[in-house]
């Protein structure tokens, strides 16, 4: 019988030999330097892994793969850095909407005091002469849209068109609406719930595997399932946990008991 370990380190290193070969994910590379390392925490753990999928083409590297990808983009300063981006999200969205009313507010006086003082400043009053000037430097535009929209402009006059002010109040009206969601499904798992921790990093974990099995399809059984200790170790060693901050099977089964009570 083949040496689990090997088996399952020979696959990282053929994953790191492609990243280094095409110049890519060097923070995956990190991240398998760190199992290479810590290969002795991890002996039951490819043990298990050899067992479950050694007779499935492909199996052994999508789930070291999924270690691997989720430790890099995924452990818990990642997610912290993307609950950050959507609480700045919500206050850009906020301060959008509360400035475009107050440029909406004061293009409007503008086009005011220019229809009845007498005076006048030469800036854009056309929706038309704002694409245009937005766009002098977009080729697509210039050589497909442009000659597309002139004639537009002058065809029908400023009646047909939204004004400057109306267009802003719509972007203001458009942000200050705005339902701030993640964009994907790795996104969404990993930061549910009111704060971060390690458990981001399993949430994201347990998706992936999701994504990864027979129904979607992919190269994992249909509801595969790793043990409790096993997702331990490979989460200590992939995100260099020290001796004071390792987790164990007994965290694991607790998060497990908390997703399946929060799907009932």
């Amino acid at each position: 019988m083949p040496d689990p370990t090997q088996v399952c380190e020979d696959a990282l290193r053929a994953d790191k030999a492609y990243n280094v070969e095409n110049a890519i994910l060097p923070s995956e590379n990190k991240i398998i330097d760190r199992l290479l390392a810590r290969r002795v925490e991890l002996v039951s753990a490819y043990a298990e892994i050899y067992e479950k999928l050694h007779d499935r083409e492909h199996g052994i590297a999508t789930i070291l793969g999924i270690v691997t990808n989720v430790a890099a983009f995924w452990n818990p300063q990642k997610v912290a850095d993307a609950r950050d981006a959507r609480v700045r999200l919500q206050k850009v969205n906020h301060e959008i909407a509360e400035l475009a009313m107050d440029l909406a507010g004061l293009l409007e006086e503008r086009s005011e005091i220019g229809n009845s003082s007498g005076f006048a400043s030469d800036t854009h009053y056309h929706i038309a002469e704002v694409i245009d000037a937005a766009s002098s430097d977009n080729g697509f535009y210039r050589f497909h849209l442009r000659d597309e929209l002139k004639p537009l402009k002058s065809q029908y006059d400023l009646k047909y068109w939204p004004s400057l002010a109306e267009v802003v109040r719509v972007i203001g009206q458009d942000a200050g609406d705005a339902d701030t969601k993640a964009t994907d499904t790795l996104t969404r798992a990993a930061t549910t719930g009111s704060r971060g921790s390690r458990a981001d990093f399993f949430k994201a974990f347990f998706q992936l595997i999701r994504e990864n099995g027979d129904a979607n399809p992919g190269h994992l059984p249909r509801n595969f399932r790793l043990s409790d200790e096993t997702l331990a170790s490979l989460a200590n060693c992939a995100l260099h946990l020290g001796p004071d901050d390792l987790v164990d099977g007994a965290y694991v089964k607790r998060l497990r008991q908390r997703a399946r009570e929060r799907r009932r």
